[in-house]
């Protein structure tokens, strides 16, 4: 016997739908289901890509293709239709019928005209078209789409990627790293904004196999997963540049136990926020109405404040275990550090953590 789901009404934004209702909890990634799931955890997520598209939309001259391409319950795709304003079609796709039959109900709910719903492979879809905005939200690695996606993006398109496969690119499995991103990764204190890093450098290598460049707009790391958001722009001048910052590092830029020395990556070794869009992501953040807009705000501040600060960041415990000293407060090793002239930031990555142009030396000299 066939089993059927209930439905029923949730609004994020300004966007009334319906979804499945099997997901219950408010907190993680969500399990894989044969039904399209609503994952309220993925709220930010949802919100922050309002953000991003319309400052696409506003800094376009022309009418955009938008692709919500893993859909599930076609959350985004139906916000992006409802929410953002301009000149745009947008396209969601899921290959799981109930998911299409879910989303092209909403569609005709929420009477929508710019939209269409596709019941197709992701892969065979994107080798058919072209977008400017392709946002991929898989269950796990996107790995299995960014060769597909980087030759339906157009020039100055941008691409969103979730990779929730955080364990992977933070070092748990580091064989597992190594098949798909072709990266090896360090489990240690700096792991999320190295997984981070080896997410953006396999990009910046797939887009240079098109002749592409990339510009990372906005890249950040939650709890459960990494989300970028690059710009893509065609030439081989600006691959090249790119692949500049695509590179090995060594675990002595961190710091680690002593004697400790290995090769991690290649990842990316550039910059990860874009300040000037940073800015203008928050003037349109005034202007929408949306679930996370305390948390956004948060976030974008501290990503602002970072976006120009040095790779890699250091924890206040992490440096007081390793020199056997109580850790100070993050108050004083900021007073101690800009008193002897050097640059400190704050980082999204620890509410501990810290980015700074001082050397090693200078930083162990607050901690004695």
């Amino acid at each position: 016997m066939k089993r059927i789901s209930p439905i029923e009404s949730v609004t994020e934004g300004k966007t009334k739908f319906l979804v499945f209702k099997n997901k219950l909890s408010k907190k993680g990634p969500g399990s894989k289901d044969n039904l399209p799931f609503y994952n309220p955890a993925m709220k930010l997520n949802r919100d922050l890509s309002i953000l991003v598209c319309q400052w696409l939309v506003n800094n376009s001259k022309k009418r955009l293709n938008v692709l919500d391409g893993l859909a599930a319950s076609g959350i985004r795709g139906l916000r992006f239709a409802k929410e953002v304003v301009g000149d745009f079609d947008i396209t969601i796709n899921d290959w799981n019928p109930e998911a299409y039959n879910l989303i092209k109900t909403n569609i005709n709910k929420l009477k929508l005209k710019n939209i269409t719903a596709i019941n197709s492979n992701i892969n065979t879809l994107l080798s058919e078209n072209k977008f400017d905005y392709i946002d991929i939200d898989p269950f796990g690695s996107p790995v299995y789409f960014i060769d597909s996606t980087m030759r339906s993006i157009c020039n100055d398109g941008i691409i969103a990627c979730t990779a929730t496969d955080t364990a992977t690119l933070c070092g748990t499995y580091p064989k597992v790293c190594i098949r798909r991103y072709g990266a090896i990764p360090f489990h240690s204190t700096a792991m999320k904004e190295i997984g981070l890093r080896i997410l953006l450098g396999f990009i910046c290598r797939e887009a240079g196999k098109y002749d592409k460049g990339i510009k990372p707009l906005l890249s950040y790391s939650t709890d459960h997963y990494f989300r970028i958001y690059v710009q893509l722009i065609n030439g081989t001048i600006r691959a090249n540049d790119s692949m500049k910052n695509y590179s090995i590092i060594k675990s002595s830029n961190l710091f680690t136990k002593k004697n400790q020395i290995v090769n991690i990556g290649p990842l990316w070794t550039g910059k990860l926020q874009n300040k000037k869009v940073l800015a203008e992501l928050r003037t349109i953040l005034f202007e929408k109405k949306l679930n996370t807009k305390n948390e956004l705000w948060k976030l974008l501040d501290l990503l602002e404040e970072e976006a120009d600060a040095p790779i890699f960041f250091y924890t206040s415990d992490k440096i007081a275990s390793i020199l056997k000293k109580s850790p100070p407060k993050m108050e004083t090793i900021f007073k101690k550090l800009q008193r002897k002239g050097y640059v400190v930031y704050r980082t999204h990555f620890s509410q501990i953590g810290f980015k700074t142009n001082a050397p090693k030396s200078e930083i162990e000299k607050v901690f004695k």
